[in-house]
């Protein structure tokens, strides 16, 4: 049931493309591309929220989440694997805004003088270890 499901939720973001594949002869390529675009967007969006309601079911019902087969037993703690992933989450998050910030700084800074650049994405390197922090706390979080 779960490689099912898994094997389903990969395959899902090809047929936005098969789509495309099959309709681009009536567009223009600009045309096809945006609502190519489109159509991903929204269908990440309803696969997001179909993640999250799956999400909020296992967060307050942890046992019937389990008894469905859709989660694995865990040792003593059902909100082990939550809290590991919001320390990736919120890391992953904080990295995300990091590297936006030293990210836009840096392209300035190598526009201005091109020989910063090592020094540049140095920075940059460090601004995304933030989200590496965050995986190893939820490493250590489930090898509890």
């Amino acid at each position: 049931m779960l490689i099912t499901i898994a094997l389903l939720a990969g395959l899902m973001p090809l047929i936005p493309a098969i789509v495309f594949a099959l309709k681009r002869r009536r567009y223009a390529p600009a045309q096809a591309t945006r609502r190519l675009v489109l159509s991903l967007g929204g269908f990440n969006l309803v696969l997001a929220l179909m993640m999250a309601g799956l999400g909020l079911v296992w967060f307050f019902a942890p046992n019937v989440v389990q008894a469905a087969g859709l989660a694995q037993e865990t040792g003593s703690d059902p909100y082990t694997p939550f809290a590991a992933a919001i320390a990736v989450g919120v890391g992953s998050l904080g990295a995300a805004y990091a590297v936006s910030t030293t990210g836009s700084a840096a392209v300035g800074a190598i526009a201005e003088k091109p020989e910063v650049f090592g020094r540049a994405l140095i920075f940059v390197g460090l601004a995304e270890g933030i989200a590496i922090y965050g995986l190893i706390i939820a490493f250590m979080i489930l090898g509890r």
